[in-house]
């Protein structure tokens, strides 16, 4: 078995077991992330990999079946069978989205729905490792009384559900007033302990670091590097789905921003045990009421800085601070990132387009989407360029959103270019043909 450890993403000395209460770099403060032995994963050929993900893909032996798991050396080779917390996570469609592709100009455009997962987004990917871990660290005797997370919506009601699975407490931190009442009632129905603040996500986030340090509770956000080895495993699946080859293009929502290194650290594990020959490019989306990361790239990195994110539809990415900003850019530069950005109107309505070509689009996935609209307008993206958006939840999250969007009432979209209204008639035969002649007219 290969052996996979913590080490500090910038350098410093010492690894770390990932049964260790950990979650920055004791010598400089830095995060860390979880290194592979790959000279051992070596043993077995590309072919071999390849086949053997094949083999378990979607099927029923514990614990493969999981998009996640049946990537178990690439993951978390060191959890017991017995200790893995899984709910078919993963193994998400991959969307052609032909009809919304071919109006931009675009034959090769595909959806990764990650929202179709067991508690609606792609958070599952993360949460299954990371609570496995906890469960296995505690059979082996860890003092951990809980797991908690600050959130914004989707964490929360992963974490909710694994814990709950697991016979686990869970505490959950929420800015009050800032999440859809979807999103709230999952953590609630799950039992988790919910406590919601008069603050921002990052006020949140603060919250929950200093309750890891003081009140022996395990820390479930993505600064914790085992969440992001369940979610690099969307890129390898994508890669899969395309029988083994390389998306020109890969799109991915930016809030806290440790999808954008998941994805990387997948692509990346590929090439280096030889399974791709190249990595594709990645475009960053960020909501224009909180982007850091854009304003940063826009500077030629030169420097970074916080912001205090403003309100945004997009509430999941709504975050001036984020965690994994230094994860993120070495990404970018790896992979020749772009980072774009879209108001609330460009976010509503492209969300609402693409809907009309039969998605059900959340609003962070309507941010990617607006990125991909301004990179095939520029001409970054070819018309010839497979690409990939990662639709990160799904819509029936958010139907107040999809309400008000059609209804005109948010306040941030006044004029949305493709509101669709019921039409209101009487019950009258008549009229209701009168309507559908002049529909069909």
């Amino acid at each position: 078995m290969s052996r996979s450890f913590f080490r500090c993403i910038s350098g410093c000395p010492g690894d770390h077991a990932l049964d260790e209460i950990i979650y920055k770099c004791p010598k400089c403060g830095d995060l860390l992330e979880v290194v592979h032995d790959i000279d051992a994963l070596k043993t077995r050929s590309a072919a071999a990999w390849m086949k053997l993900f094949d083999d378990r893909y979607l099927r029923t032996t514990w614990p493969y079946g999981s998009g996640v798991w049946g990537k178990k050396e690439w993951v978390q080779p060191h959890i017991r069978d017995e200790n893995v917390v899984s709910m078919l996570e993963g193994g998400t469609n991959l969307l052609w989205a032909e009809r919304y592709g071919r109006e931009l100009g675009l034959s090769d455009l595909w959806v990764k729905q990650c929202g179709v997962s067991h508690t609606g987004s792609f958070k599952d990917l993360g949460m299954t490792v990371l609570v496995s871990t906890v469960k296995q660290m505690i059979a082996d005797g860890k003092p951990l009384r809980a797991v908690a997370c600050a959130s914004t919506g989707d964490t929360s009601a992963a974490l909710a559900a694994y814990a709950a699975a697991a016979g686990l407490n869970a505490m959950v931190i929420l800015p009050r007033g800032k999440v859809s009442t979807a999103q709230l009632v999952q953590p609630l129905a799950n039992g988790a302990t919910v406590l919601a603040v008069d603050g921002d996500f990052d006020a949140c986030m603060a919250i929950v670091k200093r309750l890891a340090e003081e009140e022996g509770v395990y820390l479930a956000n993505s600064m914790n590097s085992l969440r992001i080895e369940g979610q690099k495993t969307v890129s390898i699946e994508m890669v899969q789905q395309f029988d083994w080859q390389v998306p020109d293009w890969v799109i991915i929502p930016g809030g806290n921003l440790g999808n954008v290194s998941a994805l990387g650290a997948g692509f990346t594990m590929m090439r280096e045990l030889g399974l791709i020959q190249k990595l594709p490019r990645i475009c960053v989306a960020q909501a224009a009421a909180a982007n850091p990361l854009f304003r940063a790239y826009k500077s030629g990195w030169e420097k970074f800085q916080a912001v205090v994110a403003q309100p945004t539809l997009a509430s999941a990415i709504q975050i001036g601070n984020p965690v994994s900003v230094k994860k993120a850019i070495r990404t970018l530069q790896k992979f020749e990132g772009v980072v774009e950005d879209a108001t609330e109107a460009e976010l509503a309505d492209v969300a609402a387009r693409a809907d009309r070509t039969g998605l059900f689009n959340c609003p962070h996935t309507g941010v990617a989407l607006a990125a991909l609209e301004k990179l095939v307008g520029r001409g970054e993206i070819k018309s010839s360029d497979r690409v990939v958006v990662v639709s990160t939840a799904n819509g029936l999250k958010f139907t107040d959103f999809k309400v008000r969007y059609h209804e005109g009432t948010l306040p941030e979209v006044p004029h949305p270019k493709h509101a669709n209204r019921p039409v209101y008639l009487a019950n009258d035969y008549l009229a209701v043909r009168d309507e559908v002649r002049r529909r069909l007219d």
